[in-house]
């Protein structure tokens, strides 16, 4: 190898050196430690000194708090409610304080929360809204389908312009605004700007959202803003900061659950619903939601005999809301939740967990018991019971223990 070559041969590897530290404006070094970000994995001891953070520990102690929180009193809550999702898309979402940038973990969290809402609100009903370039864009309309709205968001992350509080606000307040008495009307707003290009009183607009019973949250990804502090506490929302991924992820996930409801709509309501059939395989009709035909895929309107494709939804035809029994089920244990457990003794017998059969003497962690048939369980099992399952296997126990059978005379 010559000179000329070895010289050329070392531009090149110069080069590809200078592209791979400035694609990102990181050296590969610092790179690997960015994405690993391994400095959040330790915390401050009263010593002040460093040590490993006990992530299982953590999350059943934020657990905890959370559950104890949860009141267990008798409260109406929005079964049925109507939630737009305002993601701020302007150029401050494209900053990599979050990595890879704050667009695309709000939107991996996002897609999350949508079907976690779904999940815990089969009744209710999502919509998306983006804003950038100083304006507000409808990107799905109000809707039952969590695919739809998933794929429509990830179809549109581009950043650009500055945001407009004011024009969001505005846009959902007029979709909202004709919404039946008995639906729940919310706006969660993703927002990463640090200020807002409104076109005109931005006061007068938090108003009508006030007077509209909208209840307005926002989560920031920057710093606290006056004016969005003032909108959730006029509205009845939450505000809260996202200090990193992972606080970001619990900050939209509080907001599936069903909130207690306004006391202005705190009143007994009879809402017609219709319960569809599945349309027969070999039946061919004109969906109502995309107008084609389809083959054998759907379910028919007991009122009007239209076609429709997913539920819950309206029917586009008579207006009916349609539902499936499963759905109406999935809503009833927000109305009656479990009593949260109670913290008991690692001494206390018995010392196997009620739900997974496993020893709890060899198990780090809480041991709770159940206040009403005394049953001691893990925290696993706890957090699966309260999220999840929704009934606590030791009463259910106990109660067909008590059913007397035939032979028994009953």
């Amino acid at each position: 190898m010559n000179n000329g070559d070895q010289r050329r041969l070392n531009g090149e590897i110069e080069e590809d050196e200078e592209d791979e530290e400035n694609a990102d404006g990181l050296a590969a070094w610092e790179r690997a430690y960015a994405d690993e970000r391994s400095w959040e994995s330790l915390q401050e001891d009263e010593a002040g000194l460093l040590r490993p953070i006990d992530n299982q520990n953590l999350q059943h102690a934020q657990y905890r708090r959370r559950l104890r929180a949860a009141t267990t009193a008798r409260i109406q809550k929005g079964l049925i409610r109507y939630l737009y999702i305002v993601i701020d898309l302007s150029k401050a979402a494209s900053e990599m304080d979050f990595r890879p940038s704050r667009m695309g973990v709000v939107a991996k969290h996002v897609e999350a929360f949508i079907r976690e809402y779904f999940y815990q609100n089969p009744l209710s009903q999502v919509g998306l809204v983006t804003i950038k370039d100083g304006v507000a864009h409808i990107l799905t309309d109000l809707g039952g389908s969590p695919e739809s709205h998933v794929k429509a968001l990830m179809g549109k992350l581009e950043c650009s312009g500055d945001a407009s509080l004011q024009n969001a606000l505005d846009l959902v307040q007029g979709y909202l605004n004709q919404i039946p008495s008995y639906g729940h009307r919310e706006v969660l707003i993703m927002y990463s700007a640090l200020s807002t290009c409104d076109p005109g009183d931005i006061m007068e607009t938090i108003q009508k959202c006030k007077k509209s019973k909208i209840r307005c949250s926002v989560i920031g990804l920057s710093a606290e803003i006056f004016i969005c502090k003032h909108l959730c506490h006029e509205t009845g929302g939450s505000y809260y900061i996202a200090l990193d991924e992972s606080h970001l992820k619990d900050l939209i996930l509080e907001h599936a659950p069903p909130p207690p409801a306004i006391a202005e709509f705190a009143i007994a309501n009879l809402i017609k619903m219709g319960f569809p059939q599945r349309a027969a395989e070999s039946s061919v009709a004109i969906c109502s939601c995309h107008k084609e035909a389809k083959v054998g895929d759907g379910y028919t309107c007991p009122r009007c005999k239209a076609r429709i494709c997913e539920l819950p939804t309206e029917c586009r035809i008579c207006g009916l809301t349609l539902i499936s029994s499963p759905h109406l089920a999935r809503s009833y244990h927000h109305l009656f939740p479990i009593v949260p457990f109670d913290e008991v003794q690692q001494h206390i017998l018995p010392r196997a967990c009620f739900g997974c059969q496993q020893s709890l003497g060899n198990r780090s962690g809480l041991r709770v018991a159940c206040p009403n048939c005394k049953q001691h369980f893990c925290l696993d099992c706890d957090i699966y019971i309260h999220e999840s399952l929704h009934n606590c296997p030791g009463c259910e126990s106990t109660r067909h223990s008590k059913i007397p059978t035939a032979d028994e005379g009953g």
